[in-house]
């Protein structure tokens, strides 16, 4: 029997704020402890999108510019982002890790990882190996290319 269109979003629907509350709490217990979830958010974002603005890390965060800009504000101050004139118009900054933000971003991910194999443990290995294709089949439908042409 093929699943329809339909029983798949049904399904995503059901599963994934699961997985991602699991997601939150192994983040959470491997972040460092000077770090909030959204300032290490901010930092996986910058480390996936190095030289991104502002706007575009309001936006996927899902902050206000101005509480965006604070949250900046504070991983500047800290060493962990710089900001970066941009080139094309002097009038934007672009944001990037700094060696010490790269590094504390990383432990924190692996700690993250850690947790979630963990988890997946249990499973047997062809469960994996469904798991990482379906994943592998997701990503293209749900980069953010796909969702902007989608949207229009």
């Amino acid at each position: 029997m093929s699943a329809t269109p339909q029983a798949c979003a049904q399904a995503m629907l059901e599963v994934i704020p699961t997985i991602m509350q699991a997601i939150r709490v192994e983040m959470r217990a491997h972040r460092q402890l000077e770090l909030s979830v959204p300032q290490f958010r901010t930092l996986t974002f910058l480390n996936g999108n190095p030289g991104s603005s502002l706007s575009a890390v309001a936006e996927f965060i899902g902050l206000t510019l101005p509480t965006m800009s604070v949250l900046v504000e504070g991983l500047v101050q800290r060493g962990l982002v710089q900001r970066i004139p941009d080139p094309r118009d002097r009038r934007r900054v672009l944001l990037s890790l700094t060696a010490a933000g790269l590094s504390l971003h990383t432990g924190a991910v692996v700690g993250a990882e850690t947790g979630l194999a963990d988890l997946l443990d249990p499973l047997s290995a062809a469960d994996r190996d469904a798991i990482v294709h379906a994943l592998a089949l997701l990503q293209p439908v749900f980069a953010p290319t796909a969702t902007l042409t989608s949207a229009r």
